[in-house]
Parts: C-alpha cells; sequence; structure tokens
C-alpha cells in the first residue's frame, strides 16, 4: 500500500493541464491512466469478496491471459475513467485505498483463491501482480510528465516486482542456461528458445543482469531489449545471453 500512497499524494498534485497530457501508454492521457489505477484498486477490493475452491492457475500462466484480455480492460478503464475530471479519479482512487488498507490490513478473515476474470489466482500471486501494475503506472506517470518529480518507487515495491517478474520468467521458460539477476532483489535461472547443452553446477555460461526499474520495463514491454542492452542498462555475457524472445512477460 505505500508505492500506493506516494502515487496518490504525487496525483493530487498535477494540474488539469497535466491531466489532459498525452501518457506514455498510447491512446491514454494522463486523465485515463488516473481512472486506470482505480479500476485496479476498486477491483482488488471487489475480487476480496469473489472466492473460489478451484486451484489457482500458475502465476506464470496466469499472466499470459492479459493479452487474452487487453480490450476488455481498455473498455473497462473508458468505462471507469468516464467524463470524471483528473481530481475526482484522484478522490475515488484515495477513498479505494482506503478501504483496501483496512480490509488487508485488518482482522477481516481473506479467501486464499480468487475467481478473477483470467481464472482463479492464489491471493499472493494477485496481491503481487497489484504491485506490478502500481509501480509500472508510477513509472509510466513520472515518464509522462518529466518536467515535474517523478513519483517515489518505494524499495519494498520494486523488491516485490523483480521477484514476482524473475518467477513469471523463470516459469514461461524453464531452464538453467541463462542465470538473470536483478540485485538486491531476485536472481533466477531459465532457458530460452532450444535448450541448448545442460548445466548443472555453478554460475551458468550466460548471464544477463540488470537492475530492477530497467527489468520491470522490459517485463512489461515499456523498453525493448535491444534498445537496453545498446544503452548500457543491461549487462550480457555469453552467446546465449539474450532475453529478446521471452519478453515482454506482463503486458
Amino acid at each position: 500500500m505505500e508505492q500506493s500512497q506516494s502515487l496518490v499524494a504525487w496525483l493530487r498534485g498535477l494540474s488539469d493541464a497535466e491531466f489532459a497530457a498525452p501518457s506514455l501508454l498510447p491512446g491514454w492521457d494522463v486523465r485515463t491512466l488516473t481512472g486506470h489505477l482505480v479500476l485496479i484498486h476498486a477491483g482488488l477490493d471487489r475480487l476480496l469478496d469473489r472466492p473460489t475452491r478451484s486451484a489457482p492457475v500458475p502465476l506464470a500462466e496466469w499472466v499470459r491471459r492479459y493479452r487474452r484480455d487487453v480490450d476488455q480492460i481498455m473498455a473497462l478503464t473508458a468505462q471507469t475513467t468516464a467524463d470524471r475530471t483528473g481530481p475526482q479519479l484522484v478522490e475515488e482512487l484515495g477513498a479505494a485505498l482506503g478501504i483496501l488498507t483496512h480490509r488487508l490490513s485488518g482482522s477481516e478473515l481473506l479467501p486464499q483463491v480468487l475467481d478473477s476474470p483470467r481464472g482463479p489466482t492464489s491471493l499472493t500471486d494477485f496481491l503481487a501482480t497489484r504491485v506490478v501494475e502500481v509501480v509500472v503506472h508510477a513509472d509510466d506517470l513520472s515518464r509522462s510528465l518529466p518536467d515535474r518529480a517523478p513519483v517515489e518507487l518505494q524499495r519494498r515495491a520494486l523488491g516485490v516486482c523483480s521477484r514476482t517478474l524473475a518467477s513469471v520468467l523463470a516459469g514461461q521458460h524453464p531452464g538453467r542456461s541463462i542465470e538473470v539477476r536483478i540485485p538486491p532483489f531476485a536472481a533466477v535461472q531459465c532457458g530460452i528458445g532450444d535448450p541448448g547443452p545442460t548445466h548443472t553446477r555453478g554460475t551458468p555460461p550466460n548471464v544477463v543482469e540488470t537492475d530492477a526499474v530497467t527489468f520491470l520495463r522490459l517485463a512489461t514491454g515499456r523498453n525493448t531489449w535491444t534498445e537496453a542492452v545498446q544503452t548500457g542498462k543491461v549487462a550480457a555475457s555469453g552467446l546465449r545471453a539474450d532475453l529478446s524472445a521471452a519478453l515482454p512477460l506482463f503486458s
């Protein structure tokens, strides 16, 4: 919730002109992106009232379904934003955050598996993906309004993002030929494309290392692999140290 609180405080300082400015996301202005954040928080509150006894879909598979549902997400975002002003949406976001903070930190017994639009998901996995969404959209907003001081990205939230996305990468591309490091938060081994030689001991011959924000942008399609390597944001050593075929993970 810390990251959401930082985001609400930042949004409350925007002018009408800034809400009308184009965002980093094609076709969305800052006001629409704010409406999407309302949808994310209100959607979590609603989903807490939708338990299921079905087995949760593994996270690596569950996140693939975002691409399938992109039109539905766009329509729900438009419906949530409607003709509300930027400040009205920020107040709705603040109210939704207050409700969630109370529910998640209180004594309420929460369901462990939720019946989401993309299939059953564990509460733990769903909360982790909400953190990813909030952090990446905080970064989107900062980059959309570069003349403003950026939204502060909370260290704890960046850690959740790095571990979650690294787990998705390893789940979608199992193997041991590449080690991906996002210090100080996460390190995983994976395999991309042809499995190649099996690696069983020590450090794999192919190593990719990057920072948490760059990995977040790569995993969510904000930056390309080529751009990140060429600008030195990613260090890749080894003939097979290339994640381009696996990206984005979460879009």
